[in-house]
């Protein structure tokens, strides 16, 4: 019973952490993203910096960054079995 309660609330906690995460590395991609377009246009269109930023997004969800946060399940997930085996092993 105590591994379905590690298995259920440690679910819960990672994906509180990996919601965290992931909203944290959306923010800073998009202020870069505004950064950069406010240095290449200093009195820019607010409708083109949109669509700049947007289409920064889009890439930025195609690339490799955001599937590697999904390693916040992965590597604890991984280290508990890797406890419970060397725990269990004798």
């Amino acid at each position: 019973m105590g591994l379905v309660y590690l298995i259920v609330f440690g679910f819960i906690v990672l994906s509180v952490i990996y919601g965290l995460i992931w909203l944290y590395s959306r923010s800073v991609r998009r202020e870069k993203l505004e950064d950069e377009w406010r240095e290449e246009n200093p009195e820019g269109d607010p409708a083109a910096e949109d669509l700049f930023v947007e289409a920064g997004m889009k890439e930025y969800h195609a690339s490799i960054r955001p599937k590697l946060i999904l390693l916040v399940y992965v590597i604890p997930t991984a280290l508990v079995i890797a406890a419970l085996i060397v725990i269990n092993w004798n």
